[in-house]
């Protein structure tokens, strides 16, 4: 799943802005002054704190208790975008796809111009039936945010996106788009060169193909293309080299059956 990742901190920080203070006398009879939190930065603290433990639960597979702690930390604070996040991921793990999407759309709404609310909407709406046009203007959104940190995510989203609804024109520019931003994405280099592949390019397929190879990061789905990227330019050798690491490295997945099933015909 290609969301923004949470990232809450681990500590319990003191929120100072708009605090009141309390006044106490020292041993020395000079007063000193404690911040002490308002109401709103408790509720504030009290959201952040059930949100990191709904994530912890969530990230150990405790989704029971991940569920009771993401709805504490909304009674706390309704608004608190991370934990509508939390809790839209929640609800699609256990299949709840109603609640999953009204949880995303809360997080969107509460923070409008938000890199990764607009990037999780999006790709929520990508993998939904029916919605894959509904979900570009939000990739769209998520990229025009200047504050945002991972916009070669969106674009690799949104790539995939019309990948899948065979506008494979579009995803090009859209993954070369991601792949100008971040040349070392994996998931971008790879889906690019599944699309010069599908649209019969299997010259500058096997460039980007590499590129992915050179990362270091094996995937069954990466192997079997290069296989048949070879193939197709009628280099036996080199895709005779990819099958044979693709037969090796992830002998039970469904591409090395496909490539044994190929070669038994």
């Amino acid at each position: 799943m290609r969301l923004e990742r949470l990232l809450l901190s681990a500590g319990v920080a003191m929120l100072l802005a708009g605090c009141v203070t309390t006044t106490t006398t020292n041993e020395s009879g000079l007063s000193n002054k404690i911040p002490r939190a308002t109401k709103a930065e408790q509720k504030e603290e009290g959201a952040r704190i059930h949100t990191e433990l709904a994530q912890q639960y969530m990230q150990n597979g405790d989704l029971q208790d991940a569920m009771v702690k993401v709805n504490k930390a909304l009674q706390f604070n309704p608004n608190y975008v991370p934990a509508h996040t939390v809790a839209a991921v929640l609800y699609e793990r256990i299949n709840d796809q109603a609640n999953a999407e009204l949880h995303y759309r809360r997080a969107v709404a509460l923070a409008p111009e938000k890199g990764d609310t607009n990037n999780n909407l999006g790709w929520f709406l990508c993998n939904s039936e029916g919605k894959t046009v509904e979900a570009m203007p939000y990739f769209q959104k998520a990229v025009a945010d200047p504050f945002y940190q991972t916009p070669a995510r969106a674009w690799t989203n949104a790539g995939t996106c019309l990948s899948r609804s065979r506008d494979l024109a579009g995803a090009e520019v859209d993954f070369r788009k991601a792949i100008e931003i971040d040349p070392q994405s994996g998931e971008a280099l790879y889906q690019l060169a599944n699309v010069l592949y599908l649209q019969n390019d299997a010259f500058r397929a096997r460039a980007f193909i590499q590129r992915f190879d050179a990362l270091g990061q094996p995937s069954a789905a990466a192997l079997k293309l290069g296989h048949d990227i070879e193939s197709r330019l009628g280099n036996k050798d080199a895709a005779l080299n990819y099958g044979r690491r693709l037969q090796s490295q992830f002998p039970d997945s469904e591409q090395a059956r496909a490539l044994d099933a190929t070669a038994s015909q």
